[in-house]
């Protein structure tokens, strides 16, 4: 049907970092302003809500010892942020921010509430299954954590899944050496987790049991072909918006198995702007849901475009 063909969607810039701002992942809050991971740099920053046809100016919140990866809010204004050293020793580690009450300008102080098993070895994308259930991908161990957040107490950190899809390849070219599995977003409607494995150019889906929050059955393949990083779910719509960040696209994906063909709707021709997308996530104001969201880019930091010259770092709204 013609209404199922994808325009190309409308890109537009909501906030400029410096050249070499790998802007890894970001989190929507509820008045729709931005928290935003910046990977190599081990920081984190703070957009304003952004306003449609200008851009915000970026502030950072905090400094990291480590790099920083996945982030997800478990209540409002609640936020659990993941760091590590994936590429060299492994240390694995989960921070607790609390920004209720916070103001910009204000100081933000993550607290420390985990440090992974030796068993850990590069987190990366995050996700809540349940209210007080967050999932955490494991690029280079090829597996998803599971932590349970009591209201009080430790956090304490087990296997949830691991399969032979989620494996990280070490001779993957081009270098640098890409992820296993990388981006993990959960469907409540229909109880599936998705994830990306990007050496292995998959996207996957398992389902989740309701009542145990443990996985259900075997992971199933949905798409294959890039090398997909994050994405962002319209569950209303039944698709998926995928970033190849190395391949420089966004991707609408169904979410069913064998139920049509990926089709880019960002990035084909190519565009400048949409250089090394990472992440997703929808914008929070009333209406927006499936129709305007946020992603980051590197500006070609992890891959440069064929002039070489790696462009500033941006945060994107995309019109659907």
């Amino acid at each position: 049907m013609a209404s199922d063909i994808p325009h190309q969607a409308k890109l537009s810039v909501a906030a400029s970092f410096l050249p070499h701002f790998f802007l890894e992942n970001l989190a929507i809050r509820r008045d729709n302003s931005i928290l935003v991971t910046v990977a190599t740099r081990k920081e984190l920053w703070y957009l304003p809500p952004p306003r449609e046809g200008a851009q915000v100016d970026p502030m950072r919140l905090h400094i990291f010892d480590q790099f920083v990866s996945g982030i997800v809010e478990h209540k409002p204004d609640r936020f659990y942020i993941c760091t590590g050293n994936a590429y060299t020793t492994h240390e694995a580690y989960l921070y607790r921010l609390d920004l209720a009450g916070w103001a910009p300008g204000a100081t933000a102080k993550p607290e420390l509430v985990l440090t992974f098993p030796k068993e850990a070895r590069g987190l990366n994308g995050s996700c809540l299954i349940a209210p007080d259930t967050l999932l955490i991908a494991d690029t280079f161990a090829g597996l998803i954590w599971r932590v349970d957040l009591p209201p009080s107490g430790k956090c304490e950190p087990r296997v949830w899944l691991a399969h032979e899809s989620m494996a990280h390849i070490a001779d993957t070219l081009p270098p640098p050496p890409q992820p296993g599995i990388n981006g993990i977003r959960y469907a409540s409607k229909t109880n599936f987790l998705y994830y990306t494995s990007t050496g292995q150019k998959l996207f996957m889906r398992v389902r989740v049991d309701p009542q145990t929050n443990d996985p259900e059955g075997t992971p199933q393949l949905v798409d294959s072909g890039t090398m997909a990083d994050d994405f962002c779910i319209d569950e209303d719509a039944g698709v998926a918006y995928v970033t190849t960040h190395r391949e420089n696209t966004i991707d609408r994906v169904p979410l069913k198995p064998n139920s049509g063909s990926r089709r880019s709707v960002a990035g084909q021709p190519f565009t400048e702007l949409l250089l090394g997308p990472s992440s997703g996530a929808w914008s929070r104001v009333p209406g927006e849901y499936g129709r305007v969201a946020y992603f980051t880019t590197d500006g070609g930091q992890t891959a440069p475009p064929p002039d070489k010259i790696v462009r500033s770092a941006k945060i994107l709204r995309v019109e659907f």
